[in-house]
């Protein structure tokens, strides 16, 4: 009975949320992690047209050691060159996946 309430309540208060984030993940290295400016509001402009999506157009910038990246369920790293990850980043990003976070 209370999984039924907990469900019903969820999918009720789901319907008030508005839209969804995206963020772009700024890491060290050396890599440019701004690379591409077009891919990711293209990746959300197809995406809210064609599967009714209501992605923030704008895309956050998140780095991957801040706590800021648990608020965003997609994270995009894109560029070329070195990636590095300090062992806090490592072990914030592992969190961050464990806990339901999709990095691209």
């Amino acid at each position: 009975m209370k999984f039924k309430i907990f469900t019903l309540l969820f999918l009720f208060l789901s319907l008030f949320c508005d839209a969804q984030e995206i963020a772009l993940l700024k890491y060290n290295g050396g890599g440019d992690w701004y690379a591409n400016p077009t891919s990711l509001p293209n990746l959300i402009k197809f995406s809210n047209q064609n599967i009714n999506t209501t992605i923030a157009n704008k895309p956050a910038t998140v780095e991957p050691g801040s706590p800021d990246i648990f608020s965003y369920p997609f994270v995009h790293a894109t560029g070329h060159g070195n990636i590095l990850f300090s062992d806090a980043e490592i072990l914030n990003l592992r969190n961050y996946m464990m806990s339901g976070g999709f990095m691209h």
